[in-house]
């Protein structure tokens, strides 16, 4: 069965005004929209556009929870959830460095914050649900920037070297400002050691340390900016310009700092990064398609006025300098995409057809098909062009800004026309 849904996005403060409204040809809202969900998530589940076709139910969570079996086959009846939500996200402005929870993790935590009497929306309760919550992120905009995992050490001694290169240009040179963070790194534990001092000294603490380091590393990546200006060079120049950003959204935040820990990339259109459990990271401007593990566990740490558990944030995060977490697509066939994460509860099929490629292929052979096979239920939307859509037992048209949530039991979905979907199913 093929289902119409659509949704509101998400008015969260730092989403982008026009991102979403002009990649689905929808009229903006005038506010900021920063993610349309496409999914059974409790907390915006989508609108279903024709109730006749799910029995009445008017979202997605109301009709799996009334046909289970219907609607997402018996291989997910039992559990009675979508174990995957799909977004379109726009990020006008940096989001919070965070992290999320192993599966093992998430349920322990769970169930310790309902033990100790911490109602589930309470602002300082890290676990919301016994779900882990690994996530990628399909870059959509021509460059989609983000924070993620840490770098090696000896790399962020480099930026260092640099950070004192630019104090020693200062009319008043602090060379002091540097040492608490030189000094950490040097430990056996040297990532370990550094977050839990700026997140739990930035926080709170009265050593006024790290506030000084804070201030000192924005004024350094100001100074650079004056330098580049004149024509000098400078190392780490796009880690600098990132500090002042993050600065002017999040004056003081220690989160500034740990920033320069953590690798900065700068994704192309089609890029797609894979963020399992334990890596810290945060979007920082662009637009995506997102898809994680339906939760909403979060571990904060930095860039943000919200609640942060550093004991927990430790114990969460993943220390260990990983190189920069690209996912490669599994090429189906021509224009067939896959993106498998080493997690069953999703992956990203991306059916990609131009105009010319179609008129082509329709010229030798007919008209041109593109298949994904479906293990289990599916939410497609089109971005671009137009496809009649067909499975086992159904069959619609579905256009730019279009979106339908699919049964299992349609089997093989065939995509048929020219332009860009995205398919999000189970692994």
């Amino acid at each position: 069965m093929f289902v119409g849904i659509d949704n509101t996005p998400r008015d969260y403060a730092w989403g982008s005004p026009t991102a979403i409204a002009e990649l689905l040809g929808h009229p903006a809202s005038g506010g900021p929209e920063a993610e349309l969900w496409l999914g059974a998530h409790p907390g915006s589940p989508s609108v279903i556009l024709d109730p006749a076709l799910a029995g009445g139910a008017k979202n997605l969570a109301e009709w799996i929870a009334q046909a289970p079996e219907t609607a997402l086959g018996s291989r997910f009846a039992d559990a009675g959830r979508l174990p995957f939500l799909m977004k379109i996200l726009a990020a006008h402005s940096p989001l919070s460095l965070q992290a999320h929870p192993s599966p093992e993790r998430a349920a322990e935590g769970f169930a310790l914050e309902n033990a100790a009497g911490i109602p589930v929306d309470a602002a300082d309760r890290n676990y919301r649900d016994p779900f882990h919550k690994p996530e990628i992120i399909f870059a959509l905009s021509d460059t989609f920037e983000a924070l993620c995992g840490f770098r090696d050490p000896r790399q962020i001694r480099s930026i260092l070297a640099e950070l004192r290169a630019l104090d020693a240009t200062m009319d008043d040179p602090q060379p002091g400002a540097l040492a608490g963070l030189e000094n950490r790194l040097l430990g056996a534990d040297a990532l370990h050691d550094v977050v839990d001092w700026l997140l739990r000294d930035g926080r709170g603490g009265d050593s006024g340390e790290v506030s000084w380091l804070v201030e000192r590393v924005v004024a350094l990546a100001e100074r650079a900016a004056f330098l580049i200006e004149g024509g000098a060079q400078v190392s780490f120049a796009a880690e600098l310009a990132m500090v002042r950003s993050l600065a002017a959204a999040y004056p003081g935040d220690p989160g500034i700092v740990i920033s320069l820990l953590t690798n900065l990339v700068s994704l192309k259109r089609g890029e797609v990064l894979y963020l399992p459990a334990g890596n810290i990271h945060a979007y920082l401007s662009g637009l995506g398609v997102e898809v994680m593990a339906s939760s909403d566990n979060v571990l904060r740490g930095g860039l943000t006025p919200k609640h942060i558990d550093v004991d927990e944030l430790l114990e969460v995060l993943d220390f260990h300098p990983l190189p920069v977490p690209y996912l490669a697509p599994v090429v189906q066939s021509d224009g067939v995409a896959v993106y498998r994460p080493d997690v069953p509860d999703f992956q990203l099929a991306h059916i990609s057809v131009t105009a010319d490629a179609a008129a082509d292929e329709a010229g030798r052979v007919g008209v041109p098909l593109r298949q994904v096979t479906l293990t289990g239920p599916a939410i497609a939307i089109c971005t671009s062009g137009r496809f009649l859509v067909a499975g086992a037992g159904s069959s619609l048209s579905l256009a730019r800004g279009e979106s339908i949530y699919i049964t299992p039991d349609e089997s093989t979905v065939t995509f048929a026309g020219s332009g860009e979907v995205f398919l999000a199913t189970t692994a």
